[in-house]
């Protein structure tokens, strides 16, 4: 664990479970304790069903822990009512996921605008142009997201995360279904947004060579933070993932 002072905490979690009912009830999260200091670009790994996506998800407000408590800057997400939570969200979190999740019908342009037109802001031009330029999409603003690759696609919803000026960006596998060359494009523009923007990403990816490109790599198995490294590079990376199965790793629990 990282200790930070609460200024410095863009998400901080306390504590938080996550169990989803059913004939099986499914523990997601098993008590999570973790914070995501300001300005800073953090991977979040695992294997399948190891809670990665859940922590993300409660971690925005998409989703609400069963216990414990979850924080965006100094707001406890626990206290807010839905419309309340769905105004945090559109004014203070970014969202980036894997399925781009652009509007067809909609030009390059009125994706990137989208989220402030709906929550009835008016981001500051010179902003909303350096992020366009930041994106490499000057060229494409009259396009449909059918006319451009994958690569630009998610660049477009780099772009929509960022003209609020969001606390924080959450991205779900963002590169997961780029090819490398592309994705690698995509991880240095989020590299860029955290060194050049001062911008905070909080990104699920099952890659270690995406994980590389982050200050710090946290490894979640069966709802728990088992290792939580300073970055150690895409091959102890992929040598910590690859001790998951072995039976004395949850024992021997945070590195």
């Amino acid at each position: 664990m990282h200790p930070s002072s609460p200024a410095t905490r863009a998400v901080t979690l306390e504590g938080v479970t996550r169990t989803y009912d059913g004939e099986q009830p499914v523990v997601a999260l098993a008590g999570v304790d973790i914070d995501f200091r300001r300005g800073t670009f953090t991977a979040v790994m695992g294997p399948s069903g190891s809670g990665k996506s859940t922590l993300l998800h409660c971690a925005a407000g998409l989703d609400r822990p069963t216990s414990g408590r979850v924080r965006i800057g100094e707001t406890d997400l626990s206290s807010l009512s839905e419309k309340d939570l769905t105004v945090l969200r559109r004014a203070r979190v970014g969202f980036v996921f894997q399925a781009f999740n652009l509007v067809p019908a909609l030009t390059v342009e009125q994706n990137i605008m989208l989220p402030s037109r709906l929550a009835r802001s008016a981001p500051d031009p010179r902003w909303v142009a350096e992020v366009v330029e930041r994106v490499g999409l000057g060229a494409r603003l009259s396009h449909r997201p059918s006319e451009l690759s994958g690569g630009q696609q998610q660049r477009v919803a780099i772009a929509r995360a960022l003209v609020s000026r969001p606390e924080v960006i959450f991205c779900d596998e963002p590169t997961g279904a780029l090819d490398t060359q592309t994705a690698a494009e995509v991880l240095t523009l989020l590299r860029a947004v955290v060194d050049d923007a001062g911008q905070t990403v909080i990104m699920v990816t099952h890659d270690p060579v995406a994980a590389s490109y982050a200050d710090r790599v946290v490894v979640l198995a069966d709802g728990r933070v088992v290792r939580d490294m300073p970055q150690p590079g895409a091959a102890r990376i992929a040598e910590q993932l690859a001790h998951l199965g072995r039976p004395s790793y949850a024992v021997h629990g945070e590195g």
